[in-house]
């Protein structure tokens, strides 16, 4: 084993992953109030999700090593690598989550901790474990987890679950499939070799593309909810319908290319080049990400807004 750094354990929290997930539960931390929340659940609440979320990134690192070291996009993770030991990544895993449920528990709510821990055995066990292997809808059920920031947010700062997170909680479960099968059609040989029945290994690309076109129709109709319900104003609902009709257009695109459309590049990948970011399920995949983002912060900025507007 070459000599472990703390960017191996940086690694191991899945930053880039639990920086979206925390993004998410802030902004439920905001929508839940009309004002601003309390500075200590803001900053308490954010760190124990935070931290729980990459306890579970690095049980799922744990978990399914032996496949990272087979599949070409997980190859280089820090346990394949030898990076780090077993126990490292184990101890390293129980102290955060630890850190977390205290922190939640102690400085936060009950309510909060307990939905977090939830989620954490969500992904971290159900998921990875079993669902994942399970059925080619592991990634539709297994959803439900990465779902509840938004949740958890709310539920820090106000200690109940309002309807309006349940409704935040909806857009992010319908959003996970399409973004998920997109990257899932790109790296689909790696999938099969390692017998994980993602969809587009059991059902095929043409089926996959359709399903992802579908919940794209779906995801459109539940992000206008908010201004529906009144939960958000005229911003958010332009915002909403613009993002969701690009990423509507890259799923008709995705939908209408051939099923080989990105083998070169991937091919060019496993021969170790730059993994294919110009084809067209990447670029569905990148867009998805910017999505949400834009998505979650058009909901800040516009319940904001609607109440400088409302003081003037």
């Amino acid at each position: 084993m070459n000599g472990t750094t703390w960017r191996d354990f940086y690694e191991l929290g899945k930053p880039r992953v639990v920086a979206l997930i925390v993004f998410t539960a802030v902004v439920g931390m905001f929508l839940a109030v009309p004002g601003m929340p309390p500075w200590d659940k803001l900053v308490f609440g954010t760190l124990g999700i935070g931290l729980a979320a990459s306890a579970a990134a690095a049980v799922n690192h744990l978990l399914d090593q032996r496949v990272d070291a087979v599949m070409f996009r997980t190859r280089h993770r820090p346990l394949p690598t030898g990076q780090v030991t077993e126990r490292q990544v184990l101890l390293f895993a129980l102290t955060l989550a630890m850190v977390s449920m205290i922190m939640l528990t102690a400085l936060v709510n009950t309510l909060t901790a307990v939905l977090t821990f939830c989620s954490l055995i969500g992904y971290a066990i159900v998921y990875t474990v079993f669902l994942k292997r399970a059925s080619p809808q592991n990634i539709v059920i297994g959803g439900a987890a990465g779902a509840a920031p938004p949740l958890l947010g709310w539920t820090a700062v106000t200690g109940q679950a309002h309807a309006g997170a349940f409704l935040l909680f909806l857009i992010i479960f319908v959003w996970t499939p399409p973004h998920f099968w997109a990257l899932a059609i790109h790296r689909r040989e790696d999938y099969a070799k390692v017998g994980i029945p993602m969809l587009p290994v059991t059902h095929g690309v043409a089926y996959t593309k359709l399903q992802i076109l579908l919940y794209t129709l779906l995801l459109l109709a539940v992000s206008v909810l908010p201004f529906v319900i009144g939960m958000s104003g005229l911003l958010y609902l332009v915002a909403a319908l613009v993002l969701g009709l690009v990423f509507l257009w890259h799923a008709i695109r995705l939908y209408r290319s051939g099923e080989d459309d990105d083998v070169q590049v991937r091919t060019s990948a496993a021969g170790g080049g730059k993994p294919g970011a110009a084809t067209l399920p990447m670029r569905t995949f990148s867009y998805s990400i910017w999505y949400l983002s834009l998505l979650f912060a058009a909901l800040l900025i516009d319940h904001y807004a609607a109440r400088l507007l409302t003081s003037i």
